[in-house]
């Protein structure tokens, strides 16, 4: 999807295309954060014997 948008917005220069790449980036940056939160919170839960 991100490469899709990025080409629509290489050949067309709309605006509204460059903020979707960007939205795109936050909602993948924001997923990996909440899965690095879930295997920490995982590894506090697990017993350690």
């Amino acid at each position: 999807m991100l490469d899709l948008s990025w080409k629509v917005f290489e050949k067309t220069g709309n605006v509204d295309t460059y903020l979707l790449i960007k939205e795109i980036e936050r909602a993948s940056d924001q997923q990996s954060q909440m899965e690095d939160l879930e295997l920490v919170i995982e590894e506090q839960d697990s017993p350690t014997h």
